[in-house]
């Protein structure tokens, strides 16, 4: 049937990388602002780091050779039907385990990444004697990679957790667990909302919450009140509030004015890999990134289905939730039926204290990891891991959580 899952190899056509070769020889770029007293990061992606990047795009990076090397992960390609927007074409990677105790994982990814965030975690989840087994299933969201794009207004993180959930049941995951930072935490979250009976328990690498009430969470407020911060947590403000200074006017140009900002994305791979690159550097724990990592990242959204634009109004939808249906508010406010692992992580955008993770739900494991920022799976792909065995391994909190009903 046209609507079952089929194989699915990334094929860019010709065209494609001889219209990106044209728009790379054609690039021009701003002056930098200099200053011997500040980083040059401070003013934004440092334009020799631009130039340095675009030379190597159109003269050496291979995008042949990273497509082959994408087309070894097993990917497929499906047909969702969304309330109110007809069907979707999903594109996905499904690693699927010969362990018939596997539990279904969910992985989602958030902008600037994709499905490729993924890769360093497979084959760390295969399992073993001492250790779970997953099936593993990573989609392209809606408007990114090469699944569809939506362009009616009001699709917002309702619809993108409806479109994972009903790959999942597609797929024969009746229950399953979620795991996900940046767009990933708002729709697994929405996902345990709107799909209690099926999503068993989640796990997440970028955390926002708000302080505990004596009203809701009596123990964790007096923890909060009493308790005085650890080391981690005092420089997790630092790290917040230069976020909030200095880091956060691309969330507010995409929350209100996407078809703006989209605009220079759409047209110029300059604007595309400043706007990107940004983000990869200063959301890391000093991850040592390759030119090529960062040119198959930033090649995805170019030669996306959708087009770079589309994947920006997320963000809109979603800050205009009346549109959308769900809100930030609902949405950190606590889920009761799914439990909830947590990974703090030194660099992330987002640093919180431990105890007010109380007020997203039940919370059955929390983790403060030495190293890693915003890319979690990508960065420390051995932390998220090491989490997921401790979750859902023998006497770990969540152990036997999808097939306890029958056991193993």
């Amino acid at each position: 049937m046209a609507d079952q899952p089929k194989p699915y190899k990334i094929s860019v056509p010709d065209e494609s990388l001889q219209d990106l070769q044209q728009r790379l020889a054609l690039s021009k770029f701003p002056t930098q602002l200099e200053s011997s007293e500040q980083d040059p990061w401070d003013f934004g992606t440092p334009v020799k780091e631009v130039q340095r990047l675009i030379e190597y795009w159109k003269d050496g990076f291979d995008w042949r050779k990273a497509e082959s090397k994408l087309n070894e992960l097993p990917q497929y390609q499906t047909q969702i039907e969304v309330d109110g927007f007809g069907s979707l074409d999903i594109h996905y990677v499904h690693q699927i385990n010969t362990n018939k105790n596997a539990i279904p994982l969910l992985f989602s990814h958030g902008w600037p990444g994709s499905f490729i965030e993924v890769t360093n975690l497979l084959p760390m989840l295969k399992g073993d004697d001492d250790s779970p087994a997953f099936h593993v299933v990573a989609p392209s969201l809606p408007n990114f990679g090469f699944s569809s794009g939506v362009t009616r207004r009001g699709f917002g993180l309702a619809q993108y957790a409806e479109v994972l959930h009903k790959l999942m049941i597609k797929l024969g995951y009746d229950q399953y667990v979620t795991q996900g930072g940046d767009w990933g935490f708002w729709i697994t979250r929405t996902i345990g909302l709107l799909y209690p009976e099926h999503c068993q328990a989640s796990h997440v690498n970028m955390v926002l919450a708000k302080p505990p009430r004596f009203t809701e969470n009596p123990w964790s407020a007096l923890q909060h009140a009493l308790l005085p911060y650890n080391e981690r947590e005092k420089a997790g403000r630092k790290r917040n509030e230069w976020f909030e200074r200095e880091g956060y006017g691309y969330n507010q140009l995409q929350s209100t004015r996407p078809q703006t900002i989209g605009a220079a994305l759409e047209d110029s791979p300059v604007a595309l890999l400043a706007w990107i690159y940004e983000k990869l550097h200063d959301w890391t724990d000093s991850y040592p990134w390759t030119d090529d990592e960062i040119l198959t990242w930033i090649s995805i959204y170019w030669f996306s289905a959708a087009g770079p634009a589309a994947s920006v109004r997320i963000y809109y939808e979603a800050f205009h939730a009346g549109m959308s249906g769900k809100s930030y508010k609902e949405l950190i406010s606590y889920i009761p039926r799914v439990k909830l692992g947590i990974a703090h992580l030194p660099r992330e955008i987002s640093i919180i204290p431990c105890s007010w993770t109380a007020s997203l739900g039940p919370v059955v494991q929390q983790k403060e990891h030495p190293h890693g920022g915003h890319f979690a799976a990508w960065e420390v792909p051995d932390s998220i891991v090491q989490d997921l065995r401790a979750m859902f391994g023998k006497n770990g909190p969540c152990y036997r959580i999808v097939l306890g009903k029958d056991g193993y």
